[in-house]
């Protein structure tokens, strides 16, 4: 039980909004994106990246597509001021990406930040100040006014400095930190205030930042806090509205879709959702949210797991398994009824269009993800896990009544392994029970095939010399039938091997792997002659009639069929 009552809690007191319009909205394009990686996901890291991991991901956000990228606080530290140099100096910057930089509402630090940017061919200078009121009254000690004439006075010296450096093309990007927190009616103040003093213009404009600095509220609340600015900002048509969702709630992307709906126009957020506390949002789930609505969201994750290695490298954290998207166990299903599910999705996709596999809301294969570990199979799975991973990986296709059948041997090796069982692991099974069924005592060596004309009104005869061990000693036996295996079975008759074929099927396999080489598979469902449970028996080789003999000898044994003590004369 919780110690405190929840009344210790404030509750937050949402915008009103009388005709509010992004419920009605839909998300029909991309926005603009911008990663904060190498700054704010950097600074949450237990050891910050070094400039050979920042060149790393630099790059790799670049090849990705993100076209602005805030690259380091270079007044904060020598460290990240020599980063952007080096960016700038090594000639690291493609023409058409924007590097972003990060400074507080001081006169110092925004001097050193300008000198970290010479020589850069275009640059966004982001500041901020907290204006929340817990901050004005309990942090900094300033009232309202103090909190708007700290800004605007910040702007104009930035636009000063950006005047005395016409080399460079200058951004400027206010953040009125803890917005969410902020009264409406201030934060619109402050934004009216920072916007005059820059001389925004439609050919000029600025970026308002509007963070969820700390996320405090249900998603649809800072929904209506972002319509509200979006329908009340001076200048809005020189204005880029952006977000930058935290997810102390754990709802940061529902927040973002949200306000993007309610009228924003660009994103900032890390690849996996690094950052402080819960951390930035999510842009890889947010990207792909849009991808599986229909909408391009310009940022290339077509070699996701690639993405992903090279995000833990750097950053030396861990994506977690089940990390939308990503997650090594997302395109993974282990309950049985899933599996079913999904191996008949993938049946029956080959004949659409569009994508509807049932569990999976977007194809693997778009992010470069295998589908061989789409279906995994441990105690929880069922029958078409199991198909599915001995048809992809083996070529195997097995019919229904062998799916349950092996299905159950499956669930007796993983109830006494525990864990999971790969695809390798499943094919050792398989070819245990199966192809190398446990010997009573029959093995094939070899057989010939003989035909006797069919005589008047008579059908056609097809007869079999069939080479077997066994117990050990090699015996030559002969039946004859409407086809091999009849032929065949009559022929295990003459050894007391009374046995019936219930069903056979078979099939060619498209197996790559050198385990299951044979292009031929036999599948023969077999009983006791003088009745009992049913068993199958499979065979594999290059000839169907080859495949099919072992097919049934690996059912004889399977059924545990003891052979009668064999005549003299039968011996090879």
């Amino acid at each position: 039980m919780l110690s405190q009552p929840a009344s210790k809690y404030q509750a937050f007191a949402p915008v009103q909004l009388s005709q509010r319009q992004w419920p009605s909205r839909t998300l029909d394009r991309a926005p603009i994106w911008m990663s904060t990686d190498l700054r704010d996901g950097n600074q949450s890291l237990f050891e910050p990246m070094d400039v050979a991991r920042k060149l790393q991901m630099f790059k790799m956000l670049c090849d990705i597509g993100f076209k602005e990228i805030e690259v380091a606080f270079p007044s904060a530290s020598q460290t990240d001021f020599d980063f952007v140099r080096t960016l700038i100096e090594d000639g690291h910057i493609p023409d058409d990406v924007t590097i972003e930089v990060l400074t507080q509402s001081r006169e110092h630090l925004i001097r050193r930040t300008f000198e970290s940017l010479v020589g850069a061919k275009r640059a966004i200078v982001h500041v901020y100040n907290a204006t929340a009121p817990v901050f004005r009254e309990v942090v900094f000690g300033m009232d309202k006014a103090e909190v708007v004439q700290l800004a605007t006075e910040s702007v104009r010296l930035i636009k000063q400095l950006a005047s005395e450096n016409p080399a460079t093309e200058f951004v400027l990007q206010y953040s009125p930190e803890v917005f969410t927190s902020t009264e409406p009616e201030f934060a619109l103040e402050i934004c009216d205030a920072v916007t005059e003093a820059w001389g925004a213009t439609p050919d000029n404009k600025i970026i308002l930042n509007l963070p969820a600095t700390v996320e405090v509220a249900t998603p649809n609340v800072y929904a209506d806090q972002i319509e509200w600015m979006h329908t009340h900002l001076a200048r809005r048509d020189s204005i880029v509205l952006s977000l930058h969702p935290h997810n102390d709630r754990g709802t940061a992307v529902a927040a973002a879709e949200l306000a993007l709906m309610a009228g924003a126009d660009r994103v900032e957020g890390c690849l996996f959702g690094h950052g402080e506390r819960t951390g930035n949002v999510d842009l890889v789930t947010l990207a792909l949210n849009l991808y599986t609505q229909g909408v391009n969201p310009g940022l290339d994750f077509s070699d996701i797991n690639a993405v992903a290695r090279t995000v833990e490298h750097c950053t030396q954290l861990p994506i977690h398994p089940r990390h939308p998207y990503v997650g090594d166990l997302v395109f993974t299903a282990f309950s049985g009824s899933h599996q079913d599910a999904i191996k008949k999705g993938f049946a029956a996709q080959k004949e659409r269009t569009t994508w509807d596999v049932p569990y999976m809301p977007i194809d693997p294969a778009d992010l470069g993800r295998s589908y061989d570990s789409v279906i995994r199979v441990n105690s929880q799975s069922g029958k078409g896990g199991v198909a599915y991973l001995m048809e992809t990986s083996y070529g195997i296709v097995m019919p229904r009544r062998l799916q349950v059948e092996f299905s159950a041997e499956v669930q007796k090796w993983t109830d006494s392994h525990g864990g999971e069982m790969t695809a390798p692991d499943l094919w050792a099974l398989f070819d245990s029970t199966y192809l190398q069924a446990p010997q009573t005592g029959v093995r094939y060596v070899e057989h010939h095939l003989f035909e006797h004309p069919a005589a008047s009104g008579k059908q056609h005869v097809q007869g079999i010399r069939l080479g077997l061990n066994v117990n050990g000693q090699s015996l030559l036996v002969s039946g004859e039938g409407n086809g091999p295996i009849d032929a065949a079975v009559h022929a295990l008759q003459s050894i007391g091997i009374q046995v019936q074929v219930r069903s056979f099927e078979q099939r060619s396999t498209n197996a790559s792997t050198e385990s299951a080489h044979a292009q031929a598979c036999a599948f023969l469902e077999l009983a006791p002659a003088q009745g009992g449970s049913e068993r199958y028996g499979v065979g594999l080789d290059n000839n169907i009639v080859t495949a099919s003999i072992r097919a049934l000898i690996s059912g004889v044994n399977r059924l545990g069929l003891v052979p009668s003590d064999e005549p003299a004369d039968m011996a090879a």
